[in-house]
């Protein structure tokens, strides 16, 4: 549906709800593999790994005086972390060059030894732990070439990353893709599947003895925790940044990375915004091409152009964010390579990623929430009659036999909230429900005539 009298298409174009698919089984170490075919619907969705949580009272202090620990300590962290010998991590840098697959050459890594086990940081600890499963990914076709990242979920060789690192923004079908493992080794990967409207994607290689990471959750997180971006920035493989947790549940819009006609359904005009969401490296969308909403971690951790498609690691080590953005200021520079990291990164949250990559990996494909509703954002009420702040997102209209009118929402009301989310306007309300899958119910909290409601709606399924 086209826009009208400023109001935002939230999927009017809604049919019947379509039945939820089959839970898919969980990613991580010792998941099984495709078909799946003993999976039980009916079992809760591991995590990938050990139980997400904060050491207390070992948490580490704030990033200007990280926490240090004895040898004692050291030596069992280093043992969970993977890391190899008694006091030395090893890590292993690469060269990239022309040469090889989509321009990969394995070189020898040279180790990196820890010369003071005494002052080793957490941050020390949770880097190596995760970055044996974090690879780096060339990709070629046609006249255009790039790198990203990627996260090792298991060990049939599934790895996620973003769709726009696979088909270099949307530019190319088909294409050829090299991954370069922490151990040198490069191999081949193909495509599993796509999403454009979580910018997620799942390619696969072959390999022996891969480290699967370990997925965290990101609804334990607190804003100030500390974040630790893993990835292959500028091509530099194996590189490490840190810093906190920014802030939780930040509705982004940025470019589909899909074909341009994809839909893009829930955008609002950002011509006035403040600051310009794009992929790292990106200086501008190509011409007509779509956009997505998607709710993501704002960290201040470095991410800039390669680190897309890696991760975003508690201090446990485990993964908490598929890295896939970043700010720049609207008077066109980029916080890319030419201008650099201005402190404002963005990641896909590791329980949504957890869903898109199941299904990817067990359908090729990934199915979105549709409401059915055409809104636009409800203005703060106060004493002078006007404000800049939205409360919620007014409904304009219902589409006939969509799942917001089956749920009985009507013109006039104001979501409020989805589940435990609040929606501000018409962009959070769209990422929030594309995040469920289709035929799932989701609680949607509005007002109506001032009174405050909520509804369980079953939403349908976006379809392009």
């Amino acid at each position: 549906m086209s826009e009208t009298n400023g109001t935002t298409p939230t999927g009017a174009d809604s049919g019947p709800a379509v039945p939820p698919r089959p839970d898919t089984p969980p990613l991580g170490p010792g998941a099984p593999q495709p078909p799946y075919s003993s999976w039980n619907a009916t079992a809760p969705i591991p995590t990938g790994g050990a139980a997400f949580g904060y050491p207390s009272p070992h948490a580490p202090a704030p990033k200007k005086q990280p926490r240090r620990f004895g040898a004692p300590v050291l030596i069992g962290g280093m043992l969970a972390a993977a890391l190899v010998g008694g006091g030395t991590a090893v890590a292993t840098g690469y060269a990239v060059n022309a040469s090889g697959p989509a321009g990969l050459t394995a070189v020898s890594g040279q180790p990196v030894v820890i010369n003071n086990p005494e002052n080793v940081t957490a941050v020390t600890a949770a880097a190596a732990k995760a970055s044996p499963s974090v690879v780096t990914i060339e990709v070629s076709g046609g006249n255009a070439s790039g790198s990203g990242s990627g996260i090792i979920l298991d060990a049939a060789g599934h790895i996620l990353t973003n769709t726009h690192v696979v088909t270099l923004g949307g530019e190319v079908a088909n294409p050829a893709i090299a991954v370069r493992t922490s151990d040198g080794q490069v191999h081949d990967a193909k495509v599993v599947g796509t999403d454009p409207l979580s910018d997620l994607a799942v390619i696969k290689i072959d390999a022996a003895n891969l480290t699967a990471a370990t997925l965290g959750s990101s609804s334990s997180l607190n804003v100030g925790d500390t974040a630790i971006a893993i990835g292959a920035p500028l091509g530099l493989s194996g590189t490490v940044t840190d810093g906190i947790v920014s802030t939780l549940n930040r509705t982004i819009s940025i470019a589909s990375s899909a074909v341009p006609d994809a839909p893009a359904e829930g955008s609002q005009d950002s011509s006035d915004d403040e600051f310009n969401f794009q992929f790292p490296g990106q200086q501008e969308a190509p011409s007509g091409q779509g956009s997505i909403a998607v709710n993501v971690i704002q960290t201040d951790a470095a991410i800039n152009q390669g680190n897309s498609g890696g991760a975003l690691v508690d201090v446990n080590g485990d993964i908490i964010g598929v890295n896939v953005a970043i700010a720049s200021a609207s008077s066109g520079s980029t916080a890319s390579g030419d201008s650099g990291n201005i402190g404002v990164g963005f990641a896909v949250p590791i329980d949504y990623a957890k869903r898109i990559a199941n299904d990817l990996v067990a359908h090729g494909t990934a199915t979105h929430g549709l409401l059915g509703v055409t809104v636009q954002a409800k203005a703060a009420d106060t004493a002078s009659g006007s404000t800049s702040f939205s409360v919620g997102a007014e409904v304009r209209s219902v589409s006939g036999g969509s799942p917001a009118e089956k749920a009985g929402l009507k013109q006039g009301d104001i979501i409020t909230g989805v589940g435990d989310r609040s929606v501000e306007d018409s962009l959070s309300l769209t990422a929030v429900i594309r995040e469920y899958a289709a035929g799932s119910q989701a609680k949607v909290h509005f007002t109506r005539d001032g009174q405050p409601q909520s509804v369980d709606v079953t939403v349908a399924e976006v379809t392009e």
